[in-house]
């Protein structure tokens, strides 16, 4: 290993990093734009000729996230040994995965709440932005203090820097660099500035003739949240085009489907759960449903803009995207490092010592209450298993990034096992949920649902890849 020499020169780094968050409208969708450029410059090359690596100006030390544990990297068998699984579905075989991070519990209302605030705060601003423009108050000397001028959009200053300047004159017609004002807080529409204000915001609630009685609340079909990514599968297989061709959009509404409290359970009176499982302070900690694995990758994407934008606010590196775990990295995480165990817990009992059960999921025939509740329960309730993850097995199944195939595990690799494929609809979930039996507990069962679809009975946690070591 050679040996670190110091350096009596001093290195020099220029970074300069300027990203633009975008949201344009069209046809209801939120239009989400990153624009990035990284410079590298003014580097000493003189030194005394020996190779030391190039310099960065932070340094890195990775860090558990908030709300995650540390999954150590290993090697297990993965797939089920029960005598009832298809050995087709699910064949044992050893497998390795890598360091990750994974949320202790399941997504709760809470924190996929605040995702949909987000969204609804961001198409606010970019309306009001909008409006200031229209009626030209951007351009004008108005204090803000009794209109909607204080949410003009922020533009880049040409007078602030060479670059800045290049970038307009160069990119003016491609990019609109405007952005969002976030600093002026939004006002209750009761307390609206001007009627510009109240205009806008009224554009966001139904319309009077769809609210019940003179409650309005926010129409939740507008809330559209979209962004970009590279289609690696595709462009791993066909080298040579532009770019661009790999880029895909992707628009999502990503308010959750609460009708699936009356959809996933016909003759059943469940309409309590779909007035307020989502929306009452009762249910706050509870996991999330109603989602589809799209809206779940298009949280994962907002989680990872959210914290890198405050990593590069404070000068820090950013951190490695947040995502759904892999089936692998599911089933590994769940065993806890009892890699011969039919639940999380370890055992192959669903009852403790004192005949209480270990999970929330269907005991018997129509009794859905014995395990001392009927829906979903908080998502720290009961005991979380060796790696201190709370209800891997039961409560709500979870989605995975995996497509489902049932031959599947014939084929993928035997490093980081991963099968995901564009053009198939079902994906896989694991864990099994309250409305369950113990059979779809096993850490090694699998099952499928529509990337398409929304359940009341699935939720979602995320993952982060744990960078060197």
């Amino acid at each position: 290993m050679k040996k670190k020499i110091k350096q009596k020169q001093k290195y020099y780094l220029w970074l300069q990093l300027i990203t633009n968050l975008q949201f344009m409208f069209g046809k209801g969708h939120l239009f989400y734009f990153v624009c990035a450029f990284l410079f590298t410059s003014c580097l000493d090359y003189k030194g005394n000729g020996d190779l030391v690596g190039h310099p960065r100006s932070e340094g890195w030390q990775s860090v558990v996230p908030y709300g995650m544990v540390h999954i150590p990297a290993g090697s297990f068998s993965m797939g089920s040994a029960n005598i009832f699984s298809n050995d087709l579905v699910s064949p044992t075989r050893q497998v390795t995965v890598s360091d990750f991070y994974m949320d202790e519990t399941e997504i709760t209302n809470s924190e996929y709440r605040q995702f949909v605030m987000w969204v609804a705060d961001s198409i606010t601003r970019q309306k009001l932005g909008e409006k200031v423009k229209e009626l030209g108050m951007d351009v004008t000397d108005s204090s803000g203090d009794n209109d909607i001028s204080a949410y003009k959009f922020i533009p880049l200053n040409p007078e602030a820097s060479v670059f800045d300047k290049y970038m307009i004159d160069n990119y003016a017609d491609k990019i609109d660099f405007d952005r969002i004002n976030w600093d002026v807080p939004l006002l209750d529409i009761t307390e609206s500035p001007d009627e510009n204000y109240a205009m806008v915001l009224d554009s966001m609630l139904l319309p009077v003739e769809e609210a019940l009685g003179d409650e309005r609340k926010i129409d939740v079909s507008k809330l559209n949240y979209g962004y970009y990514k590279y289609d690696l599968q595709q462009l791993s297989s066909s080298r040579g085009l532009e770019r661009s061709e790999y880029k895909k959009r992707i628009d999502i509404n990503v308010y959750p489907d609460t009708l699936v409290w009356l959809t996933d359970f016909t003759y059943s009176y469940n309409e309590p759960m779909h007035d307020d499982y989502f929306s009452h302070v009762a249910y706050d900690d509870y996991p999330v449903v109603g989602v589809s694995w799209g809206q779940a990758n298009a949280f994962c994407n907002w989680r990872t803009t959210f914290k890198n934008n405050s990593q590069r606010a404070n000068g820090l590196p950013k951190v490695s995207i947040f995502r759904l775990p892999t089936e692998a990295e599911w089933e590994y995480a769940a065993r806890g490092g009892i890699h011969d165990g039919v639940y999380p817990w370890g055992g192959s009992e669903t009852k403790d010592e004192e005949g209480c059960f270990l999970a929330n999921f269907k005991p018997m025939r129509g009794d859905y209450i014995s395990d001392g509740s009927i829906y979903t329960v908080r998502a720290d309730e009961y005991l979380p298993n060796a790696y201190n993850l709370y209800n891997m097995a039961g409560n709500v199944s979870e989605w995975t990034s995996s497509s489902y195939k049932e031959m599947s595990y014939k084929f993928t690799s035997t490093l980081n096992p991963y099968y995901n494929d564009n053009n198939e609809f079902r994906k896989v979930v694991r864990g099994g949920s309250w409305k369950d039996i113990a059979y779809f507990l096993n850490v090694g069962i699998r099952d499928f649902e529509y990337r398409d679809s929304a359940r009341s009975y699935i939720g979602f946690r995320t993952v982060q890849l744990k960078l060197g070591r």
